[in-house]
């Protein structure tokens, strides 16, 4: 059985390769039911999030604790069991944390292909951790960016990670408020559970990202973002169970349910084009979907036999 730490699977998955993986599962499909909650002690939660389709299974466990962060530690441990679907034999076992930070900003690309308007040029992104980081990487990799600008509660992490940036060749700066205004893509990946960007400041023609409200007590955006927005999920199950930017619009009565125009499997099939003029606001909410998971997996596994 493999066994890949996180260097190799930074490796094995570049972006414009996972990004294609991604979009192929959305295509073809899997089964992959909504993750599994189960609490742990210290307000901890173990997650499990399984998916399987014709030759392969997978399933992804991960602790979250937020009291690591006192113990020098961090908050997320995850990892990822590959199995044959066929036989049950374990293929690969691999660091469950760079997949996702992966899978998530490649999935968050994806969408943007459909979303976010070719030519953008400037970048905001909310958040300094690993995934915002990874979504600094993937957009550069995707876009003609001349500009990211990183926002955080935490000014030094936020000038940290701009700086680590700029260290690869990025157009990186930290930036002291998280105003939306004249940006092109703006990609917030926070645990917040307040609205940190307002509708009314939204410049016509960007295009939100959502990627850190992953439960319904959680938000990033208010009502009125939605409600100016064409909103897109990356899957309606999970957009309406788990995503606090969705449930909390509809609860206040901002949208409905019938206002998300499309999930990402419908984008992909080319059943929804996504945006259509450069003045309209676009926005994704994602709150990760397990056949991602499983898609980077085969696609880490087979790149790293064929290597």
């Amino acid at each position: 059985m493999l066994h890949l730490d996180k260097a190799e699977i930074a490796a094995l998955l570049p972006w414009p390769a996972l990004v294609e993986a991604l979009r192929a599962m959305f295509v073809a499909g899997c089964q992959a039911p909504l993750r599994h909650r189960h609490p742990l002690p210290a307000d901890g939660t173990l997650l499990l999030m399984p998916a399987t389709n014709a030759t392969h299974s997978g399933v992804k466990i991960v602790h979250v604790a937020p009291g690591n962060a006192a113990r020098g530690l961090p908050a997320v441990h995850a990892a990822y069991l590959l199995s044959d679907a066929v036989t049950g034999a374990p293929i690969a076992l691999l660091d469950g944390g760079e997949l996702t930070d992966r899978r998530t900003a490649a999935a968050s690309v994806l969408a943007a292909r459909y979303l976010a308007r070719p030519e953008a040029r400037r970048l905001l992104v909310l958040g300094s951790g690993k995934v915002a980081a990874a979504l600094a990487e993937a957009y550069a990799a995707s876009f003609p960016l001349a500009e990211i600008a990183i926002w955080s509660r935490n000014g030094i992490h936020a000038e940290t990670l701009a700086a680590r940036l700029c260290a690869h060749g990025l157009p990186a700066h930290a930036m002291p408020e998280p105003d939306p205004a004249g940006f092109d893509i703006v990609s917030a990946a926070t645990l917040s559970t307040v609205p940190l960007i307002h509708g009314a400041a939204l410049t016509p023609g960007t295009h939100l990202d959502l990627v850190g409200a992953f439960r319904a007590d959680m938000r990033e955006t208010d009502g009125a973002a939605l409600a100016r927005a064409l909103c897109v999920v990356d899957t309606r199950a999970g957009g309406l169970a788990e995503a606090g930017d969705v449930v909390q619009a509809i609860a206040e009565g901002h949208i409905t349910a019938e206002d998300l125009a499309a999930d990402l499997a419908e984008l992909c099939r080319g059943r929804h084009p996504g945006r259509t003029s450069e003045e309209q606001i676009t926005l994704f909410k994602s709150v990760g979907w397990a056949g991602e998971d499983l898609a980077a997996a085969v696609l880490a596994t087979s790149r790293a036999r064929s290597c």
